[in-house]
């Protein structure tokens, strides 16, 4: 399917200055799709974030990506995959404010759901920190399914200022069908740490699917040592069959 991948807009997030850019893609033929609400690692809309969000836009979606760090930097701006952008990405990370991460995402669900080619039903999708906030926004009643990848500090509380997330406790909140992958040689989420995440899903009974693959932190990002084209796409099939299954399930 062709997709249009030019477009952004800027939208008003309640109680943030000025205005949170989102990076559109969807079909580029008349009808109405499903919505995803993207959320990037810690760089922002990059070159491997911006290929998934084209690649998931181009199976029917309407994909938003928003720049996460849109109170501190200016309109457009791509932190480098280097130790300088990485220790900006990091310090904004527990710079911003839960309650702001939070107000992002019902603006961009918001968004999605009145969009002209959206036919209402949403999903997340998120990588890295953005795992992490696509499994908050899913805590959001109108969204049916959320795919998290690699999502970090969920088992240890430590997401935005003051780095007390409140997370994991709210996880009977949780009515999305929500797909969980993990790498299992990832530092940032150790075992005890995904163990802590899944003995909670258990407990409160989410609708839930999870799998552990043998593959280091960010082996979705198509750029740099860690990339790993073979779980990439089985990872992929396993969103695409969930978002298929669930946020079509209406037509």
């Amino acid at each position: 399917m062709i997709i249009r991948s030019d477009e952004t807009v800027d939208i008003s997030v309640s109680g943030a200055p000025g205005s949170m850019r989102l990076h559109l893609f969807r079909p580029a033929i008349p009808g109405r799709f499903p919505g995803v609400l993207f959320f990037s690692e810690i760089y922002q809309v990059t070159g491997p974030i911006a290929r998934l969000a084209a690649l998931v836009a181009g199976q029917g979606y309407v994909v938003a990506v928003p720049e996460v760090y849109h109170e501190y930097e200016p309109p457009g701006t791509v932190l480098r995959y280097d130790q300088t952008g990485t220790e900006r990405g990091n310090a904004l990370k527990i710079t911003k404010s839960i309650a702001a991460y939070d107000a992002d995402a019902r603006a961009g669900l918001d968004f999605l759901a009145r969009h002209e080619a959206c036919t209402g039903r949403l999903g997340t999708l998120g990588v890295c920190l953005g795992g992490h906030l696509a499994y908050r926004a899913a805590l959001n009643p109108t969204v049916s399914a959320a795919a998290c990848f690699y999502a970090t500090d969920i088992h240890c509380a430590t997401l935005g200022l003051g780095k007390s997330d409140d997370s994991l406790a709210r996880m009977d909140e949780l009515k999305a069908e929500t797909l969980f992958v993990w790498g299992r040689q990832d530092p940032h989420v150790p075992f005890a740490g995904r163990q802590a995440i899944r003995e909670r899903l258990e407990a409160v009974g989410a609708r839930h699917e999870w799998h552990e693959v043998n593959a280091a932190h960010a082996f979705l990002r198509d750029e740099g040592p860690r990339y790993d084209p073979a779980l990439f796409l089985q990872s992929v099939g396993w969103m695409l069959a969930l978002f298929g299954r669930v946020l079509n399930a209406a037509d």
